[in-house]
Parts: structure tokens; C-alpha cells; sequence
């Protein structure tokens, strides 16, 4: 057996013993020994092995496998260009804790720099973006280098696992093969190339320490709950809600937003500057990454509502009026006007909380009440957000319900609640994340997850068919990806699957008005002569062409009344429900306006 192919077979039967489940691979030649242990491996049913013709694509596929699964997902690419193609969903993962092993193969050191085909310098290519980079050498036929692999293996699946008590995320091998690339009919070697008896992993990595104590807070009745976007188990959040009687600010991919805490219009309420200068808490426990609009940042901070031309929704990074991370401005504690809040962030692992306000009093591994807690059935605190949540979803609900059409808002809200329990709902980043977060009914029984780690539009597609795939595997619902035109377009490759490749139970409901509809909400629109050309970037691409290429069922949904029945549907397929910007801008000012109205009666 040559060595390259010595090491693949090695490499990959151990990380199967650890575990590993899903890979996906992206066609090319320096990775072939890769690609053909793991074709073996898939036929002998040790793993299911996804092919994309594209790398980005690929690697957010493994990205959404391995977030709705919550184990590693392995990406295979090529050498050159095609490694940098992953660095997007690298990056993402990063910033979400999402377990991911990225396998890039390499051209041997001699052929480096060079001006050799396909060579870049592919050493520490994700920067710090990575929970460990190695650059695994050259496979050699010596003996000892089973173990060594083996250990590799190992070694990387616990860090990306975050076995080691860190934060789970991506971890590199950077993989350099010499010729021969295939097997070429050789015996022999110079040792065991075999592992642990009975499949057992060559090393097991035990989980990290245990999360520290709890911090015991004194019970406060102004007191509030935000869940930001994350995967953490909200339950004890929720209980803690319940017991001390204060209300569940839950962002949608929290999937904290059930309990008779939980609010479904709070967007509204903290839009609302009235509502929310005589609302400020005392206490607030917030998890996970919260941010999605500038009203919940504005809260946090303790300052005032954003302003009224604002988007539900904060702006993209760089948008005039949206201050980066630490940025002078940004409220820090005890600003003028307003006492701040006791603010304790329950950590996600050693090192990692969010505060994007910066208003973190405290970091906690875990929250409990000491001392006793008065009755919170009666609370007036509680029961004056629950009459205001009541009365601006009334509100919303009399603009949006008349006619039957389907705007924006409207899709969203009643894509939620027409989920069966048990089904998976993917949402972009975008408008998608804000319309679903102000409309969306507290509900139990389905999960909602988004690439909201950076954020990006990248891969939503393959994410999305990557986390239906993975949902499914395990025994889950059907599944449905809320998604805009312009997001659709950026990983329309995502669609080309060939036709051996698994495809998931998923409806694609795209809204397409387009171009990019959130900045119709934002400052940008003042600017009403290059607005158009360089903010809503119209397209004019037909969807219904762009499914037939891909060969996917294709249709227009006109009135919320067919939305139960392209959900209905089987297999992967699109829905298309178009929308008008200008339109959906207006709209979206008059939910704001009437829910302001409805909240200060």
C-alpha cells in the first residue's frame, strides 16, 4: 500500500471511530486518497459521504450538518484555491461553536513555491479563526506512523468536540500527499496500520471540566431574560424566568421563545422609546449572542430606542449609525441618564461571552435565585410586558391578517406556527432573522437555526440542506428554509446536487423582491439616486428557470393560504412568494407606528 493511501484509510477509519458520521467532499485530484477511503467507508455504510461540486458549498453543507446534529462533520477539498473557498463557513463556525474538522489536501513541501499547479501556501490558512491547526507531514512508510495518525485523528475531533473544555468550533489538518494518489496494487507496510480492537477510538478524549458554580443573585423584580442566538439548553433559563416572574426576550434560533414567558412582538416593545425608558430593568441574564436588532443593543445598553427611520433590525456592519463592537458610544455603565442594570452573560465555554453592548457586570457559568422569592403570579412587572406584548400583536396582526396576501412579515409568522412539531426551520441572516423575531408566535415543539455567528449570506442554501440532512438522519421532521432572492442566487450551487447524492425532506421559501430588501429599513434609502443600483442591486433572475436547471419542484405561492400545502410537499423543492421593496418598506413603518400607538394606550 503506498503511503498516501496508507494514511487515508487510516485517518479515516479512526475519526469514524470517534465518532464522524457525515463528510462531504469536493471533487479534485490531490485529495484523491481521501476521497476513495472515504467512497469505501460510505459503501461498507461507516459513514454517508455528500458531494458538491463546489468547495463553498461543500463546506457549509458540513456546517449545517454538524450544527443540527451537533457532532464534527468533516469537509474534503483539493489543494489551491479550493481550500480558500472554505473559509467562509470556517469562519462562521468559528463564531457559532460549531464543530467542524476541514481536511484540505496539499502539495508536498518540494513542490512549494515553486510556481507548481494548485500550490498555495496553505499553512495556517483560517488564521485564528481555527481551534487547532496542524500541518500533518508528508505520509512516509515508517514505522509508527499508524499511531501517529491515529492520534491525530483523535486529537483533532476532541478539540473540534471542545472535549478539552474549550469552545467547539473548527479544527485544520492541512494534509500535503505525494504521488502515487490512487492505490497502486503495493503490499505490504511497515507495521499494524489497524486500530483498537472492537472499534474503539485510539484515544478518548474525556469532556472538559465541569462549568463552575452557579452565581446566586438576590431576586430583583425588575428583572429580564434575553436569549440571543446559540446552541445551549434555554430550559433553565426558562424555569428561572417562570420562578421570578420576568419576561423571555427569546431571538428565534435561541429556541427559547416557548413558556408563558416568553414574548412573541418584544422587538416592538423596545422599538417603542416610551415603553422602553419606563421598562428598564433592574437585572438582566441574557445568553447566548443576542443582537439582532438595534432596539434589543439599545435596551441592553440602557440608552434609548433607535431612531424612527431605523430597520427593525440592526444594520449591517458599517452602516452609518451602527457603532462597531467597543466603540466609543456604545453605553457603557452608568451612562448619563439612565442607572445600569446589573447585566450577568452566561458563558458559552472557558473564554467565550457575548457583549455587544459591553454592559457585562458579571460572567457566569449558571444563574441561581437565593433567598426567597415573593409570589410572581400577580407581578405587576411581568403582567404589564405581557399586556403590552398582547397588544402589539394585536396590532400587527390587524395590518398584516386583511386580504389574505402574503407579505414578508406575515410569511414568517405563519411559516412558524405551520411547522409540524418536530420539523427543523432554517432562517437567513438577513430580513428573514428580523421578520421572524418580531412576528413569530412563542411556540414549542420545532428548531429554529441561523448562521447568525458572522452573519453572512454565504452557503444558506447548502446550510440549510446540510441541517435538513442531519435533522432527518436522526429521526426528524420535515424541514423549511426562510430565505431571500439574493441569498437564494449567492449559493445557487448549492442546488446542483447529482444524482446519487442524498436530498433532504426541505421546502426553500424564498421571498424575492428583488434585490436586497433590509435596506429599504435602513439609512441607505435617503440616498435615493445611487440607492437603487448600489443597495437594492436588482437582479431580474427568474427562480422558477434557476429550479428547472437544478431539477427542483418550483412554486408561486400568492396567498398565505397556500402555504400549508407547498409545506405539505416531499423531497427538496422552492416555494416563491414575491414581494414588492418599496412596499414591504412601508409596510414594515406601519407595524412600527401602530404597535407604538397600541403599546402607549
Amino acid at each position: 500500500m503506498n503511503p498516501s493511501t496508507a494514511f487515508a484509510t487510516v485517518l479515516t477509519d479512526e475519526l469514524i471511530r470517534c465518532g464522524l458520521r457525515e463528510a462531504v467532499l469536493a471533487p479534485g485530484s490531490r485529495s484523491a486518497p481521501l476521497a476513495l477511503a472515504l467512497y469505501d467507508l460510505a459503501q461498507a455504510g461507516r459513514v454517508r459521504l455528500h458531494v458538491r461540486i463546489d468547495e463553498r458549498s461543500a463546506a457549509f453543507t458540513a456546517l449545517g450538518l454538524a450544527k443540527a446534529s451537533r457532532r464534527p462533520a468533516a469537509v474534503v477539498c483539493t489543494s489551491g484555491t479550493a481550500a480558500a473557498h472554505l473559509h467562509a463557513a470556517v469562519i462562521e463556525a468559528d463564531e457559532s461553536g460549531v464543530p467542524l474538522l476541514v481536511l484540505t489536501a496539499d502539495r508536498p513541501p518540494e513542490l512549494r513555491g515553486t510556481g507548481a499547479n494548485q500550490t498555495i501556501d496553505q499553512v495556517k490558512l483560517y488564521g485564528a479563526a481555527v481551534r487547532w491547526f496542524c500541518e500533518a507531514g508528508v505520509p512516509e512508510a515508517a514505522p509508527g506512523m499508524a499511531r501517529y495518525w491515529r492520534s491525530l485523528a483523535c486529537r483533532a475531533w476532541a478539540l473540534a468536540c471542545g472535549a478539552d473544555g474549550g469552545f467547539p468550533g473548527p479544527v485544520h489538518l492541512n494534509i500535503p500527499l505525494r504521488e502515487p494518489l490512487v492505490p497502486d496494487g503495493a503490499d505490504g507496510w511497515p507495521d499494524s496500520l489497524d486500530g483498537r480492537p472492537d472499534g474503539a477510538p485510539w484515544t478518548t478524549a474525556a469532556h472538559g471540566p465541569e462549568a463552575g458554580e452557579p452565581l446566586q443573585v438576590q431576586w430583583a423584580e425588575r428583572g429580564v431574560v434575553v436569549c440571543g442566538d446559540g446552541d445551549y439548553d434555554p430550559g433553565p433559563l426558562l424555569e428561572l424566568a417562570e420562578a421570578a416572574g420576568w419576561p423571555v426576550l427569546a431571538e428565534p434560533s435561541s429556541n427559547a421563545r416557548r413558556g408563558p414567558n416568553a414574548l412573541s412582538a418584544y422587538g416592538y416593545l423596545l422599538a417603542a422609546p416610551g415603553f422602553a425608558a419606563a421598562h428598564r430593568p433592574d437585572l438582566i441574564v441574557s445568553a447566548g449572542r443576542p443582537g439582532l436588532s438595534r432596539g434589543q443593543l439599545a435596551f441592553l445598553r440602557g440608552t434609548p430606542g433607535p431612531a424612527p427611520r431605523a430597520a427593525p433590525g440592526s444594520a449591517p456592519r458599517g452602516a452609518p449609525g451602527s457603532a462597531p463592537r467597543g466603540a466609543p458610544g456604545s453605553a457603557p455603565r452608568g451612562a448619563p441618564g439612565s442607572a445600569q442594570a446589573r447585566h450577568v452573560v452566561l458563558a458559552a465555554g472557558p473564554g467565550r461571552w457575548a457583549d455587544p453592548a459591553r454592559t457585562a457586570t458579571e460572567v457566569a457559568a449558571g444563574i441561581v435565585l437565593a433567598g426567597p422569592v415573593p409570589a410572581t403570579a400577580a407581578s405587576p412587572w411581568l403582567a404589564a410586558w405581557k399586556r403590552a406584548d398582547a397588544a402589539a400583536r394585536d396590532a400587527a396582526d390587524a395590518i398584516l391578517d386583511p386580504g389574505g396576501s402574503l407579505s414578508e412579515p406575515r410569511l414568517a409568522r405563519d411559516l412558524a406556527a405551520a411547522l409540524p412539531d418536530g420539523a427543523l426551520l432554517w432562517v437567513a441572516s438577513s430580513q428573514p432573522a428580523r421578520d421572524l423575531d418580531l412576528h413569530m408566535t412563542p411556540r414549542s415543539g420545532i428548531r429554529v437555526l441561523a448562521s447568525r455567528g458572522a452573519s453572512g449570506i454565504d452557503g444558506l442554501v447548502s446550510s440549510a440542506i446540510g441541517a435538513a440532512l442531519a435533522h432527518q438522519a436522526a429521526g426528524g421532521g420535515p424541514a423549511a428554509a426562510l430565505l431571500g432572492d439574493l441569498a437564494l442566487l449567492h449559493d445557487a450551487p448549492g442546488l446542483m446536487l447529482g444524482p446519487s447524492e442524498p436530498r433532504p425532506d426541505l421546502c426553500l421559501v424564498v421571498v424575492n423582491n428583488d434585490g436586497g430588501g433590509i435596506f429599504s429599513d435602513l439609512e441607505q434609502a435617503a440616498f435615493t439616486g445611487p440607492f437603487e443600483r448600489l443597495f437594492g442591486t436588482p437582479h431580474r433572475a427568474d427562480i422558477g428557470s434557476l429550479a428547472a436547471a437544478a431539477g427542483i419542484p418550483h412554486t408561486r405561492l400568492d396567498a398565505a393560504s397556500g402555504l400549508p400545502g407547498a409545506l405539505a410537499g416531499r423531497g427538496l423543492r422552492i416555494a416563491e412568494v414575491r414581494t414588492q421593496r418599496p412596499a414591504a418598506a412601508r409596510l414594515r413603518a406601519a407595524l412600527r407606528a401602530a404597535c407604538a400607538a397600541a403599546v402607549t394606550q
